[in-house]
């Protein structure tokens, strides 16, 4: 069965008796884990109980492919269900785990599976969503109204209110991976907490600035400029590493699109009257002092039509990575220096 987003974190905290299996997938690697382990949790107690759980590799499998059965079928020696995770799915694998959900249930197991990002037409991702023993959760990175609920709540956990600036400064640095995330908002709560553990706190913009670092990484930034300014040459190093270091398409092809969007909004004040600073001053969060220049060379490039344009197709690229089966990272690649050149063209 497919568990659509609305449903997916209340059916990782409590599956469906009736699942054998659940396919966690996306690119949001992070969110992925999260949900791996609320999952686990919810069925062994503990994501590291070693009469409860079990972890094999695709390595193993590869070995041994009896192996998922061995583990889905065993039982506890000290009572209670278990959990079996594997990391790394492949389609390669749909056979086994296919195999796996029509076999008869000798034991009350949960088979926990993460992958990557997924196409609509992949076998492992059509089995789960197709079978009722199997459930497929897809983890993607959080747009702006999901990513501020996650600060929201987790800040409040932490008997921590935050102000409207804070958050709007917290969604622009944060959410190109769930874990880092929570981990960058956990750090801000113990920078918050209250000296009275009975009273609520508030997170204000300087304690935001203070405290939080740019999770999605300085280089989506330095891409995002790049772009906007032409620079074809700083963009290949950028994207190159960038990359490497594993950040995903979308997550880049979003921060240019923010990028882009502030440089729409400050188009927009200046068609009203406004001067250059006084609209870049009124953008939030601020602008960091090192990117006014650029910021302001971008905008001389590109008129407010133009922007416009460079918006529909960054998210034609986002919706063509999580439709086609393409290469995300060649699409975006191709994106990003269809805009640069013009960027440059323009700059001439």
């Amino acid at each position: 069965m497919k568990i659509q987003a609305a449903r997916a974190d209340g059916f990782a905290r409590k599956p469906d008796a009736a699942v054998r299996a659940v396919l966690l997938y996306g690119p949001d690697s992070g969110l992925v884990r999260e949900r791996a382990e609320a999952l686990i949790k919810a069925v062994a107690g503990a994501i590291d109980d070693p009469f409860r759980t079990r972890e094999i590799s695709a390595a193993e499998l590869k070995d041994d492919p009896a192996l998922l059965s061995d583990e889905a079928n065993a039982m506890s020696l000290m009572g209670g269900r278990r959990a079996v995770r594997l990391r790394g799915a492949l389609d390669s694998h749909a056979k086994l785990f296919e195999e796996l959900l029509d076999e008869e249930v000798k034991a009350d197991s949960l088979v926990v599976i993460e992958a990557g990002l997924l196409s609509p037409s992949s076998k492992l991702r059509s089995l789960f969503e197709d079978h009722p023993k199997g459930a497929a959760i897809a983890c993607y990175l959080d747009d702006e109204s999901t990513l501020a609920d996650v600060i929201r709540d987790s800040l409040r956990q932490n008997k921590l209110e935050v102000a409207p600036d804070a958050l709007e400064f917290l969604v622009g640095r944060l959410g190109g991976d769930r874990m880092l995330t929570r981990r960058e908002l956990e750090k801000l709560a113990i920078y918050c907490a209250p000296l009275n553990g009975d009273a609520s706190g508030k997170v204000t913009l300087a304690d935001a600035e203070a405290c939080v670092g740019d999770s999605s990484e300085q280089g989506v930034d330095d891409i995002a400029m790049a772009v906007a300014r032409g620079d074809i040459a700083e963009l290949d190093r950028t994207y190159e590493r960038v990359t490497r270091e594993g950040t995903h398409a979308i997550a880049i092809l979003r921060a240019v699109s923010r990028h882009f969007e502030r440089l729409h909004f400050v188009a927009g004040k200046m068609a009203e009257g406004a001067n250059a600073d006084g609209a870049i001053k009124a953008l939030r969060p601020p602008l960091f002092f090192k990117a006014v220049t650029p910021f302001k060379m971008a905008l001389r490039q590109w008129p407010a039509s133009n922007i416009g344009r460079a918006l529909e197709l960054l998210l034609k690229a986002e919706m063509d990575c999580k439709t086609t089966g393409m290469p995300s990272e060649a699409i975006t690649a191709r994106v990003l220096m269809q805009l640069a050149t013009a960027a440059r063209r323009a700059a001439r």
